[in-house]
């Protein structure tokens, strides 16, 4: 009887609904990041909740980043990948729309916190 009861409890547990959990980014601070999406003008292209302006449509809207399982559709999507395409997105993607806006090191952890924290 008791098995009865552990069988479907079992299956429901294995079920996934394939979400990721948001990853965190150390030494990333997300208040500042906010800051710096705006300063580099990221929401001329893109939708960034909690921006002021982000209403750009020519990107994806960056809402659920944290648990999107890849960055622009092929790379993994990962707090040090997202920290390199922040910087230089061409050159993880060759032929990516998106272009390098001078980001540096310190500003791509900020910004990544920022967006894994984004609901």
């Amino acid at each position: 009887m008791r098995i009865l009861f552990l069988l479907p409890l079992a299956w429901l547990a294995a079920c996934d609904s394939g979400a990721l959990a948001p990853a965190r980014v150390a030494g990333g601070d997300a208040r500042r990041g906010q800051l710096l999406l705006a300063q580099y003008q990221c929401g001329t292209c893109h939708q960034i909740a909690g921006v002021a302006s982000a209403r750009g449509q020519l990107g994806p809207p960056l809402d659920g980043f944290g648990r999107r399982s890849y960055i622009a559709g092929s790379v993994p999507n990962t707090p040090q990948a997202l920290e390199r395409w922040l910087i230089d997105p061409p050159s993880m993607k060759p032929g990516t729309s998106m272009p390098a806006m001078g980001v540096s090191a310190e500003d791509a952890r900020h910004m990544a916190a920022y967006l894994y924290a984004l609901p």
